[in-house]
């Protein structure tokens, strides 16, 4: 009966899973659009990995002595220590609360089983069970109303901030007291939730949080410390937050390190491997050393490394013909393994589904309808363990459990069974599942050699699998990785009790739960690599290594072919601009000129403050290209106005040495005929006099290719009402400044007078110019009194004059790899003789932007 079942969930899985098949090379094509896309929103910020070269931090380079570089970098493997400790204490309050709200729940709910099972007062056990559920999973709810980004896991936001997207307080120190607290109560509510997801989310906020030593919920304690004042520093803290928080959960420093590196992080350096794993070998020892004293009374045994851990797998002593698993085995596992994919293809595609919904009808409503919801599910899910585990089976209790009897505790596992509503002598298999701990029921699958039924398997998978699907996403701090790998563990342990009885095979069903598990996790999550060594250091057997590995990537190739992991569809769900690996090869056929911003709101190296005010606050765009005109007659507006003079003597200043260049490369460009180089030299060389030693070179060249072009005064603003003929006057590019730092310049005056020279401005330091990092002062925080707005500001001091930049000829495939490798948030668009004529940003790189161009490529071929 139960083989038919799965197989009637095979046939639903590939039914249901084909409407959520990747779009066909049709869609690019533009013949089968897709009306539910939902596309990458354009209100997230990036953050920015790239390092600003300006005259401020060229200036601490410079006074960075040999002393002060090793007194830094013992700051930062201090913070790193620091970090993966307070992971480690912070599991450790987890694990406490979660164990002790649970146990006083099921002392008192089990002793009124017992009781009542007699009376016939069982109505009353289920009201004191749905009193406790109930009244923490409203605590929960509660809390994650006060910071809405603490629902979830946080892995999807997480995976996006070391993507480079910045998402609204997603590293808070409010949501991470409103995570960590709020997934003690959900965990001991009874929902089918974990504490492993939230645990990452946790601490990749301390890693975001510690070295900052400030916090906007205590504004005004500030500290002097100047260290790590940027996106680029942060990023890293947070890429070693997020693996000391999967260290602290499994007890897999090294899975932890790979974590961070597959899921979150798009650039990695090398110095940063070996801190990030020293900080999740900190908070494996800080937790595995205070939980070890406190549940055994041995301090520094190190006996529990993660909250998860699942225990030692051996066969019993003496039984020579007893094996964990032979190589007929990795037939079975591969199966599994397709089941597994198939399985998780299912699960992700009922979930995207009910967000969907959520999104749609429950959002947008008040906001205590999202704890009605969690209220909802709760009491579900508590009346359908309540009336399970009423059906369970009564099983013997003589078969032995000798050969491994310890749980993650100090208890033994037949502690945690069941024998609700059984006699002496045998217990209820569906209670010893429902009624204990995730973990706990993990345990009982790996470790149990007492046989649990068939159909208990079968109907225990079945439940779980469907409130697990409906739980993850309600408004509650809530993990993913227990649900899937008790969920998976019942599938494998049903699999060994077909192989044992139906085909009388000699196998050990704790390996066969622990592939099981690993095949549902591996379809849901679609993760490989860092998996396969969680669960390798989890289960402490390094022959278990070619089967999980086998079994990992058999069930993400099956679920890959139907959709894509549980976190990439949360992500794509909140439209984040999320960039991939690497783009399709297809994508080869666009260049950088065919997805650029051509619409450009520039400001000139010298810029009244009216023009930048302007500027500010009437765009959001967070970055600036520092350009100068290319016009006719300089000499002439040169002696009339000196805020020109002082533009133009800077373009000459920089541009001049590139022209020299060009005229000693001229005849090595000459023998590519179809270069646009050598058209340009040939202008050159025909129309250039010798009077001055290349001081009009390149102005001439450039103005006898563009001219005529109206000349626009740069204290004027960019304005919409602009002609073509104005929007693409040639505009040669001198560097790059962003919004946060022409603010600080206004607020803190940094300008000079009009009848004064530029070195008369006021100049700030590296440290002045990051103080106020993160959250920098808003435009309309400028008090406009305390300013002439016929000031002139000097922004080449302080403006990146050297970015990463493309031709407009680079194919995607080369703007992608260096945008997203080197982690940029602005690239901008340089043709052959130094002239801006575009930009890139993320939302160019997207996928979806990425296609629709594609499309238009199509169809103007």
């Amino acid at each position: 009966m139960y083989i038919h079942t799965y197989i009637i969930i095979i046939v639903i899985c590939l039914f249901v899973c084909l409407f959520d098949y990747p779009p066909s090379p049709k869609t690019i094509l533009g013949e089968i659009p897709d009306e539910e896309q939902i596309l990458p929103r354009k209100d997230y910020e990036s953050l920015d990995y790239d390092r600003c070269i300006s005259e401020p931090y060229v200036e601490v380079l410079e006074g960075m002595d040999n002393k002060k570089a090793k007194k830094y970098e013992a700051v930062h493997w201090m913070m790193v220590f620091a970090i993966g400790v307070t992971v480690g204490l912070l599991g450790l309050f987890v694990d406490f609360f979660v164990r002790l709200f649970n146990k006083l729940k099921f002392t008192v709910v089990g002793d009124s089983i017992e009781k009542c099972s007699d009376k016939g007062c069982l109505s009353l056990s289920l009201l004191e069970l749905l009193a406790f559920n109930m009244t923490f999973v409203f605590i929960a709810s509660v809390l994650v109303l006060i910071e809405p980004v603490a629902a979830g896991s946080g892995i999807p936001e997480i995976k996006s901030y070391l993507n480079g997207v910045k998402i609204p307080g997603i590293v808070r120190l409010r949501t991470f007291l409103c995570k960590a607290a709020g997934v003690l109560f959900s965990v001991a509510g009874g929902l089918f939730v974990g504490k492993e997801g939230p645990m990452i989310h946790s601490g990749a906020i301390v890693g975001a949080g510690l070295p900052q030593f400030q916090s906007i919920t205590f504004r005004k304690i500030k500290f002097d410390f100047p260290y790590f004042r940027s996106d680029r520093d942060k990023r890293d803290f947070v890429s070693a937050g997020a693996a000391a928080g999967v260290a602290a959960a499994f007890g897999a420093p090294i899975g932890g390190t790979l974590f961070s590196l597959e899921e979150g992080s798009s650039f990695w350096n090398q110095a940063l491997t070996w801190k990030v794993l020293f900080c999740s070998m900190s908070a494996t020892f800080t937790l595995n050393f205070f939980r070890s004293g406190i549940n055994f009374s041995k301090w520094g045994s190190f006996q529990l490394p993660g909250l998860l851990n699942f225990g030692e797998f051996k066969c019993p002593d003496g039984d020579k013909n007893c094996h964990l698993w032979t190589a007929v085995d990795l037939a079975f596992f591969v199966l599994m393994g397709v089941v597994g994919g198939l399985l998780g293809a299912l699960f992700n595609c009922m979930n995207k589904n009910l967000a969907k919904y959520r999104i749609r009808h429950i959002h947008p409503k008040a906001k205590f309808i999202r704890v009605l919801e969690s209220l909802l599910v709760t009491m579900v899910t508590t009346i359908v363990i309540f009336a399970a585990s009423m059906l369970g089976e009564c099983r013997d209790l003589s078969t032995p459990t000798a050969h491994n009897t310890t749980l993650a505790g100090s208890e033994d596992i037949n502690s945690t069974i069941r024998q609700f509503f059984c006699s002496n002598k045998t217990y209820n298999d569906m209670a010893t599942l429902f009624f204990n701990p995730q973990e706990a029921a993990i345990h009982q699958l790996f470790h149990q050699d007492g046989t649990f039924s068939p159909v208990t398997l079968s109907v225990f998978f079945f439940l779980y699998f469907l409130l697990a699907c409906w739980t993850y996403g309600v408004s509650v701090p809530s993990g993913l990785f227990v649900p899937s790998l008790l969920c998976g563990a019942a599938f494998g342990r049903l699999v060994a009790n077909v192989l044992k009885v139906k085909l009388g095979m000699d196998i050990y069903s704790g390996t066969f739960a622990l592939i099981g598990a690993a095949a549902f996790l591996g379809g849901v999550v679609r993760m490989t690599i860092s998996l396969t060594v969680i669960l390798i250091e989890s289960t402490n057997e390094i022959t278990y290594g070619l089967p999980i590995m086998i079994t990992l990537m058999v069930a993400k190739w099956t679920g890959d072919f139907f959709n894509k992991g549980i976190y990439d569809i949360h992500i794509q769900l909140r439209g984040v601009p999320l960039l991939e690996w690497e783009t399709e090869v297809e994508m080869d056929r666009l260049t950088a000129s065919d997805i650029m911003e051509t619409n450009l709101t520039y400001v000139y190296p010298h810029t009244r403050v009216q023009s930048l005010v302007s500027i500010l606050r009437t765009t959001v765009y967070h970055a600036f290209p520092v350009v100068t005109e290319n016009r006719q007659n300089e000499r002439d507006f040169m002696k009339g106005n000196i805020l020109i003079s002082n533009n133009i003597h800077f373009k000459k200043s920089s541009v001049v040495s590139r022209a020299g260049e060009q005229r000693r490369r001229c005849q090595s460009m000459k023998s590519y005929p179809s270069s646009e180089l050598r058209n340009v030299c040939d202008e050159q060389s025909a129309a250039v006099e010798p009077s001055e030693e290349g001081e009009d070179l390149l102005q001439q060249m450039l103005e006898r290719r563009h001219a005529p072009y109206p000349n626009l005064y740069p204290d004027q603003s960019p304005s919409e009402e602009w002609t073509m003929e104005e929007r693409f006057r040639p505009l040669t590019f001198h560097g790059l400044i962003l919004r946060s730092q022409l603010v600080n310049l206004l607020i803190r005056g940094v300008c000079y007078a009009e009848n004064q020279s530029s070195t008369n401005q006021p100049r700030l330091s590296y440290a002045e110019m990051t103080e106020d990092y993160p959250r920098y002062p808003d435009i309309h925080d400028l008090d406009l009194t305390l300013l002439s707005p016929r000031m002139i500001v000097d922004v080449t001091p302080y403006m990146n004059p050297c970015p990463y930049t493309v031709s407009p000829n680079a194919r995607i495939s080369q703007v992608f790899n260096l945008f997203r490798t080197m982690g940029l948030r602005h690239l901008p668009v340089v043709n052959a003789v130094g002239e801006i004529v575009g930009i890139i940003t993320r939302h160019n790189l997207t996928h979806e932007f990425l296609v629709a161009k594609l499309r238009q490529h199509y169809i103007t071929i």
